[in-house]
């Protein structure tokens, strides 16, 4: 992996050659989300099989796995710390949101204000807030030191959240529109508004790339768009199969903002180059839902979450560059 990281630069003919380096296949139910931190080399899963795992992709090991069998679990994203969590319930009567340890399975604070299920979930990369969204059409701001949330916005529909990575904006996105916030002055409304040009289907997911020069956007009617984030002008659209109501479709920047990966509602893999706004990869699946997807920050490699979890790394013997290296 070190030469991947080190040497390999990111083309679409290296993109084409991914494919699955190591697959974690003793789940019994599908992945809800996953998490790369920022700052080492660990991966968080949630699943449906109520277990939330650690796993240390440098050296594809599972680390921990604890099980939310009172809460179950649907979201989840590590905090600054590399063993500590944020994650969200999926048991129907508690919408607490909950920080977790993983080193010694103790919650540190829980964090009471939803009353429905909660859909998207954003970490502040430089200090300690975090927003919420969540089907009772309120996204929440919170600071991990309190238990008590410390702002509140209404929004019409299922709310999808993100924070720059500056830390300085964050944009909810619902019901076609994007707004923009500053983070210190949000009480104020959004600073900007984009629209997506008539697709009003719930949004899904909103990323901003690490840059913080481009967003994307997710809907239910399968579309996945990018923008400008300073000018909210659409600078391309891509379409893959519809999502069920109960799915989630994500997508993810690689690292320098040059491609986007996605899932579809046919539980396909999909690459596009943003320059050019066309398909440079794909990869055909038996899975009927959209995978998680994440892309791992600063490496040569994704990950997606299913029925069982996937590590997509270069095949060096498909490039040129590489052929016939020993």
């Amino acid at each position: 992996m070190a030469e991947v990281k080190v040497s390999l630069d990111l083309t679409e003919e290296t993109l084409q050659s991914m494919e699955v380096g190591m697959a974690f296949r003793d789940y019994s139910g599908r992945i809800s989300s996953m998490d790369f931190h920022r700052a080492s080399s660990y991966l968080v899963t949630a699943s449906d099989d109520e277990s939330i795992r650690l796993y240390d992709v440098a050296n594809a090991t599972c680390l921990k796995t604890i099980n939310s069998k009172k809460y179950g679990v649907e979201l989840v994203c590590f905090t600054s710390h590399p063993t500590t969590v944020i994650y969200s319930s999926k048991n129907g009567w508690d919408e607490s949101l909950r920080l977790l340890s993983l080193n010694d399975n103790k919650y540190l604070r829980y964090f009471k204000g939803h009353h429905d299920r909660v859909v998207s979930l954003s970490l502040c990369a430089r200090n300690d807030f975090f927003i919420s969204g969540s089907l009772d059409r309120t996204v929440l701001l919170w600071d991990q030191r309190a238990e008590k949330c410390q702002g509140l916005l209404r929004v019409q529909g299922r709310p999808a959240t993100a924070y720059d990575d500056q830390g300085l904006v964050f944009t909810i996105a619902s019901g076609g529109y994007i707004r923009m916030f500053d983070a210190r002055k949000y009480e104020k409304g959004p600073f900007d508004v984009y629209s997506v040009g008539g697709d009003f289907s719930d949004a899904h997911v909103v990323k901003f790339s690490n840059d913080g020069r481009l967003m994307l956007l997710t809907t239910t009617n399968g579309f996945v768009y990018v923008l400008d984030a300073f000018r909210g002008t659409l600078l391309c659209s891509y379409s893959v199969k519809p999502v069920s109501t109960n799915s989630t479709l994500e997508a993810s920047f690689s690292p320098e903002g040059m491609f986007v990966i996605s899932g579809s509602g046919d539980g396909s893999v999909y690459a596009w180059s943003v320059r050019s706004g066309k398909e440079v990869a794909s990869w055909m699946s038996t899975e009927k839902e959209p995978p998680v997807i994440k892309w791992a920050p600063g490496n040569v490699m994704f990950a997606t979450g299913s029925s069982e979890l996937s590590l997509w790394v270069p095949d060096l013997s498909k490039l040129g560059t590489y052929a016939g290296r020993k």
